[in-house]
Parts: C-alpha cells; sequence; structure tokens
C-alpha cells in the first residue's frame, strides 16, 4: 500500500515538473520573440526604445502583442 502511494507521488511530482518547465519555456520563446520584435523596430524604424526590465517583462509575457504594445506606447509619446 506504501508503495503504491510513493509510486503516484512520484507520478504526480514528475506530471508538476513537467507541466512547470513548459510554461517556463513558452514564457521564454515569447520574451524572445518580443525581444526580436522589438529589436527590429529599433533598428529599422530608429525609435530609440530603451530595453529596460519592464519592457522585458511586457515583452515577455506578451510576446508579439507586448512588442506592439510598447511601440505604440513609445510612439504616443508614453515611452517607458
Amino acid at each position: 500500500m506504501i508503495d503504491l502511494a510513493i509510486v503516484i507521488l512520484i507520478i504526480a511530482i514528475i506530471f508538476g515538473l513537467f507541466i512547470i518547465l513548459k510554461s517556463f519555456t513558452h514564457f521564454i520563446v515569447n520574451a524572445i520573440i518580443g525581444l526580436v520584435i522589438l529589436f527590429l523596430a529599433n533598428t529599422f524604424l530608429g525609435l530609440g526604445i530603451g530595453y529596460s526590465w519592464l519592457v522585458i517583462i511586457i515583452c515577455a509575457i506578451g510576446g508579439v502583442l507586448g512588442a506592439v504594445l510598447v511601440i505604440i506606447i513609445h510612439l504616443l509619446g508614453l515611452g517607458f
């Protein structure tokens, strides 16, 4: 009986770690895509948006939409 409980606990821990790592990789991919878009916009459009922690967090959480949001906020003069 105890062996079955240990096996179930190990399976639950592995499943939990899988979910955490999956969401973490999704977060990293979003951050990279958002920052690449922001970098390209700075390079080709000459926007001059700085890479502060707030900008990185917005791009990481929002990805493409976060980068577009940062660009729009900068163009409206409310920049970071």
